[in-house]
């Protein structure tokens, strides 16, 4: 033990602040103020942007306006993904010899509606 401690004291200091913050790990205090920060930052930016809205009730109901036209958006890109993912698959299956396309496509419907059911499952 007095060994260590002796060479504990012979060490450079780069080895020393090395060995500290090694072994606090996860508990990177400055990186959880700036965080912190950061974090308070945001809600104070946010309380701002809502009482500028509440203020406007106008510009607040074209702003949720706009945002259910963002998601529908994104509703329709998805669906029509899922549509060209479809496309894809049946024009496989149509190169497929005939014998073996009729056991594929089940295979594929049951992973599609597998993949659907997640998807919708997120949503």
């Amino acid at each position: 033990m007095r060994d260590n401690m002796l060479s504990l004291f012979s060490m450079p200091e780069e080895n020393i602040a090395s060995m500290v913050r090694s072994q606090l790990g996860a508990f990177h205090t400055e990186d959880l103020l700036v965080e912190a920060l950061r974090d308070m930052i945001k809600d104070e930016i946010k309380k701002y942007v809502r009482q500028r809205l509440d203020e406007n009730l106008e510009l607040k109901r074209e702003m949720k306006a706009a945002v259910g036209e963002l998601v529908s958006a994104k509703m329709n890109e998805t669906y029509a993904l899922l549509k060209l993912t479809k496309c894809g698959a049946e024009l496989g299956l149509t190169m497929i010899p005939n014998d073996m396309r009729e056991k594929l496509g089940k295979d594929i419907a049951s992973l599609l509606e597998k993949e659907v059911s997640q998807v919708i499952d997120k949503m």
